[in-house]
């Protein structure tokens, strides 16, 4: 699973960035097409969900998903050959 941001939707008030407790979202600097600054996905690798939902089933997380009132953040499934990126952290 990948997180994905959907800019269309977003209107930037950068919600998601306060409540995830794995830190994968910064405050973006560049403005969409509508001139709102979006987020950004800082190391979407350490996202517990993205990781482990097939894993288990069910939802790990998803508080970023649950507090972005314009429903623009959402999970996709990955291509088989899409590159992955594993964190080791100590």
């Amino acid at each position: 699973m990948k997180l994905v941001i959907d800019v269309k939707r977003c209107k930037g008030c950068n919600l998601c960035t306060l409540v995830c407790p794995y830190r994968i979202f910064q405050a973006g600097t560049k403005p969409n097409e509508r001139g709102i600054i979006p987020p950004v996905l800082d190391r979407p690798e350490r996202c517990a969900n993205c990781r482990l939902q097939r894993l288990y089933g069910r939802v790990i997380c998803g508080s970023c998903q649950m507090i972005c009132p314009d429903q623009a953040i959402r999970w996709e499934e990955e291509s088989p050959n899409e590159p992955q990126k594993a964190v080791v952290e100590l």
